[in-house]
């Protein structure tokens, strides 16, 4: 039996990093059209259904009838206008119950008479459905844009606070107790330790509560909206448009994904530092 080769110092450094996973060697465009395959595949496989009559296509029209349905709507500019609207109302949302959740999850983390007061009422209010806001808000600021935006701020705020606090509630001891040792003041304590800990759970929260933004602004847009993809929903319901309805989720799903990428691209760089197997497992 041949003994075991003995790799030099440079050829083990490089040799981790010359049995990458399969999926990190693929470019983004090669990602994409990999996510893209089932969704087409099934696009494909219910034309085909519906063109050989094995189905109806009634209720649930073939890509070909949501496609010319999308067409439509883009042609004349309609869809674009509902886009902008939940997008603005998203955003506003967003904006709104993201730093409200920031700062909430902060506070009863790091002050524990606070938590002891405010978190159970907190909890008992994030099991209230959205729909069960409705009325309230409508009483409270009527119906235009506010309740809308109140609406999907709620739904963002639960899940970002949920997040902060859990992640900096399980910040290990052992790292606030190194930072002592070194004698860093609180300021730098947070900014050194705190900080680069909590952060990669608070873009998770973040992504979690953009993504209940999208959920809840079809909710605020049953709340007397003339535009927006939730009206649009409602529209197709009432007059029994399977296409439009479906182009609606669709642009749903389209809008909501490319949300989600640009809050990931914009805050990529804060996690940059980490070291992880994502990509190569």
């Amino acid at each position: 039996m041949s003994a075991p080769a003995i790799l030099s110092s440079d050829e083990e450094q490089s040799a981790p990093s010359a049995r990458p996973g399969r999926v990190a060697v693929l470019g983004t465009g090669a990602r994409l059209a990999l996510g893209l395959l089932v969704p087409l595949a099934l696009a494909l496989g219910w034309e085909v259904a519906v063109a050989a009559g094995v189905a109806s296509g009634r209720l649930l029209p073939p890509p070909s009838r949501v496609g010319a349905a999308l067409w439509t709507l883009a042609a004349s500019g309609e869809i674009w206008t509902h886009v902008e609207a939940t997008l603005i109302r998203v955003g506003l949302g967003f904006a709104f119950g993201a730093s409200a959740g920031i700062l909430a999850g902060a506070l009863t983390a790091t002050l524990p008479a606070l938590r002891w007061l405010v978190d159970p009422s907190l909890q008992a209010l994030r099991a209230v459905p959205s729909l069960a806001w409705v009325p309230l808000f409508i009483l409270w600021f009527g119906i235009l844009e506010t309740p809308k935006v109140a609406l999907i701020a709620v739904g963002v705020f639960f899940p970002v606070y949920v997040g902060v606090a859990g992640a900096i509630a399980s910040v290990d001891r052992k790292l606030v107790e190194v930072g002592r040792i070194f004698r860093l003041s609180k300021l730098a304590l947070a900014r050194r330790i705190l900080l680069p800990a909590v952060l990669p759970a608070t873009l998770t929260a973040l992504r979690t509560g953009l993504g209940l933004g999208f959920l809840f602004v079809v909710a605020a847009e049953l709340m007397g909206a003339s535009e927006g993809l939730g009206y649009l929903l409602l529209d197709g319901q009432q007059f029994s448009k399977p296409d439009q309805i479906l182009a609606a989720i669709i642009s749903f799903a389209v809008v909501g994904k490319a949300a989600d990428a640009v809050l990931v691209a914009l805050t990529g760089p804060l996690v940059r530092w980490q070291d992880t197997a994502r990509d190569t497992l």
